[in-house]
Order: C-alpha cells, then structure tokens, then sequence
C-alpha cells in the first residue's frame, strides 16, 4: 500500500506560479497511474491531470497549456508545474495513485489564488 503526502502549496498572486509535490513511500510509484485532483469549496472534486506509467498524460481543459504534470519514478515523487494561475484554481489540490483495482488518495495541499 502506497503512502502519499502532497506538498508546495500557499497564496499566490494571479499570473504566478507554483510546484506542487507528491511524496510517495511504501510502494514504488511506478506501478501505478498517478493523478492530480482539486476540490473548490463547494464543488465535487476533479481531476486536473494524470500521467501513466509510461508518461502519457492528459489534462482537464480549463489547465491544458498552464500545467504540467511530472513523474520522477527513482525519487518516487510527482509534481504539478501550475503557471498562468488564476483565482478559480483556488482549491486543495489532491495526489493519488491508482491500480486497476485501488485508489489511494494524500491529504492534500491548499493553493490559494488572489491579490
């Protein structure tokens, strides 16, 4: 069972940048398909991107061209570039790892957008 713990997020101003990380342990992250979800206050969850386990990726719309997901399998880590941040990315921002059969989640990162 694999272990996730996210981390780099904070207030940042609109147009900024941030990275987001995603600590794995307890299993090795390339035996699963990992993805980044956020939550508004509100809203269901969804998902911003996901990466396979050989680096295909997909993006949901309203990031494609501003974020990017990365998978470093020897550091057992995953990142989110987030560039062009908006207000509406305000949200927590959510790993997780999927097999055909599990899901598991971390505890998610707070990324807040706003002057």
């Amino acid at each position: 069972q694999v272990q996730l713990v996210e981390s780099g997020g904070g207030l940042v101003q609109p147009g900024g940048s941030l990275r987001l990380s995603c600590a794995a342990s307890g299993s090795t992250l390339s035996t699963y398909v990992m993805g980044w979800h956020r939550q508004a206050p509100g809203k269901q969850r969804e998902l911003v991107a996901r990466i396979s386990r050989i680096g295909l990726t997909n993006y949901a719309d309203s990031v494609k061209g501003r974020f990017t997901i990365s998978r470093d399998d020897a550091n057992n880590t995953l990142h989110l570039r987030m560039t062009s941040l908006k207000p509406e990315d305000t949200a927590v921002y959510y790993c997780n790892a999927e097999t055909l059969s599990d899901v598991y989640w971390g505890q998610g990162t707070q990324v807040t957008v706003s002057s």
